[in-house]
């Protein structure tokens, strides 16, 4: 059986500053782990955030889903410049295509 912490999306990375592995959870940005190896700041943090929900779960607190666990309806907002949004409506026109599909491209590099 899958355990609800593993759902999490868990990343490490090296950290120059710390001259160590960190591993860190999209879901709880607040909570990181060091580690000499990539696999033991993976490890630590996995069981650092199980402990965080084991708490949470225990003081009746909201725990957050899984990104993964999410449904997005492909649709959000972004507010740019005039400017950039007069380049990218001329870049549109000129290929043909919608702006929606221009910056959906952009977006998708």
């Amino acid at each position: 059986m899958v355990n609800e912490s593993d759902k999490y999306t868990y990343r490490v990375m090296w950290s120059d500053e710390d001259e160590e592995f960190i591993g860190l959870c999209a879901e709880f940005p607040s909570l990181s782990w060091l580690a000499p190896t990539a696999e033991k700041a993976l490890k630590g943090i996995r069981l650092v955030v199980k402990e965080c929900v084991a708490d949470m779960n225990k003081n009746q607190e909201e725990v957050p889903r899984p990104l993964s666990a999410r449904k997005y309806s492909g649709k959000f907002m972004v507010r740019v410049t005039s400017e950039v949004h007069r380049h990218l409506a001329i870049e549109a026109a000129e290929s043909g295509v919608s702006l929606n599909r221009v910056v959906s491209a952009k977006l998708a590099h």
